[in-house]
């Protein structure tokens, strides 16, 4: 069941730098606004990183939608990844009228029978929620029965945004899971990473760093994540927050709940990567580690500048536009200034207020209409270069200009010091690319 006073206070969350200041809380949905991603797809993306656990959408197929491959969410784990499939109840109008229950039990029986997961994750949707199935009941009997977790989570659609649904999932994790495990022994400097969902391997870039720095990382909430580690996460020493802010509850939490205090992260570009690293180390007090780390980032940033200089070259006098959602709209930003681009504006449209002030600190222009801005500042600047979601592609094949996609659709991943050599391969590639210069031949009935 929908919890009203929980969503209103997920809203208005005291973590949230701009909930200090504004008299009311964070934007409610308006009728339509769900169209760019409702609370269901939030939870679904937070929480599919899971490999060993299943993912069942109680609700139509039309929810679930075309599952493989909707992230590139890469993950270590040796048996067999849930991540890419879809699971779900597939509930029609006949279970409307009737009830869902019966279905979702039977759906859980067959899935514990046949995939044999570590935990079972159970999405209410708009449609299971309206007809007011007990999901809560049902979990917590086949839980009972079968003997692994099966965690309801509470994200229909029509509540809110995206943002708000990773939030939830988050809420269903600290409730249902976090706490439930001890490990053998606790590092004196575990951390949880929150917010990573490790596309095309970004959290691969940096985690042997900290590693090498002497850091363990005890869970991933949620890219490349292991139950059994969420279940010990409350262990760890400092939580840290890697782009998405969405799950800032969660990290005020756990600081309520078990003392574990949290920073705010990103690990794209050298300089940003570098910082991320210091934030650690520095939460910690540590004198040895602060030095050792201070050492491997002198190391990493060396043979870094010496892999970019040939980049530099070619990228010089180069400018670019940004539009990418959340915090990318300045981490990337930062990302492209490290390899010699001159960033001139960037979209702010899927930013929160803090992304937002921190863009502009970045970046000279920020603005809020692509559709209307980006084609006018592609030509008023004379940009080389978009960066962007796959939906911009035609913008800038319109516009006759370079195109690098840097959304979830990437391939390669462009965090910290390893990605950032190939965000500049990436971009050099494309300026090189005959594909653009082609298309920005005149066109036949032009010459006339």
């Amino acid at each position: 069941m929908v919890n009203k006073k929980l969503i209103k206070d997920l809203l208005n969350e005291s973590a949230c730098s701009h909930n200090k200041t504004k008299k009311s809380s964070c934007d409610k949905p308006k009728p339509g606004a769900t169209s760019g991603g409702c609370a269901f797809e939030g939870a679904q993306i937070s929480l599919f990183p899971y490999a060993d656990a299943v993912h069942l959408v109680h609700g139509p197929d039309t929810c679930l939608g075309a599952s493989w491959e909707t992230r590139a969410t890469l993950t270590s784990y040796e048996g067999e990844n849930n991540t890419p499939l879809g699971y779900c109840t597939n509930v029609t109008t006949q279970d409307i009228i009737f009830g869902g229950d019966k279905k979702l039990a039977e759906a859980l029986a067959y899935i514990v029978e046949h995939k044999k997961p570590k935990a079972i994750f159970v999405y209410e949707t708009c449609v299971t929620a309206m007809i007011g199935d007990n999901i809560d009941f049902t979990c917590k009997t086949a839980e009972e029965l079968f003997h692994i977790p099966i965690v309801p989570v509470h994200s229909p659609g029509f509540v809110g945004s995206k943002n708000l649904g990773s939030r939830l999932a988050g809420e269903a994790v600290l409730d249902a899971l976090v706490g439930t495990r001890e490990p053998e022994s606790i590092h004196p400097f575990g951390i949880n990473l929150i917010g990573d969902y490790n596309v095309t391997g970004d959290m691969w870039q940096y985690k042997p760093i900290l590693e090498r720095i002497g850091i363990k990382v005890i869970s991933s909430l949620s890219g490349d994540g292991r139950l059994e580690q969420i279940q010990m996460a409350h262990t760890a020493k400092l939580n840290v927050i890697v782009c998405a802010k969405s799950l800032v509850t969660l990290c005020r939490k756990m600081q309520e709940r078990y003392n574990i205090p949290y920073v705010s992260v990103s690990f794209y570009g050298k300089r940003d990567t570098s910082n991320a690293i210091r934030s650690i180390v520095n939460a910690f007090g540590d004198a040895e580690l602060i030095t050792k780390a201070e050492v491997i980032i002198a190391e990493e940033e060396a043979k870094l500048a010496e892999r970019l200089k040939p980049y530099h070259l070619m990228l010089k006098g180069k400018k670019a536009i940004l539009n990418t959602g959340g915090n990318k709209s300045w981490s990337i930003a930062s990302a492209l200034q490290d390899i010699g681009i001159e960033v001139v504006a960037t979209c702010v449209q899927k930013a929160t207020e803090e992304d937002v002030a921190i863009a502009s600190e970045y970046v000279p222009i920020v603005f809020k209409n692509p559709g209307v801005e980006q084609p006018k500042l592609i030509d008023e600047h004379k940009v080389d270069i978009l960066l962007a979601g796959g939906r911009s592609l035609y913008t800038a094949i319109k516009k006759r200009i370079a195109f690098v996609d840097v959304n979830q659709e990437k391939k390669v991943s462009y965090g910290a010091y390893g990605g950032l050599e190939n965000l500049a391969s990436d971009v050099c590639s494309a300026l090189a690319n005959p594909v653009f210069k082609l298309v920005g031949k005149a066109a036949p009935w032009e010459l006339v």
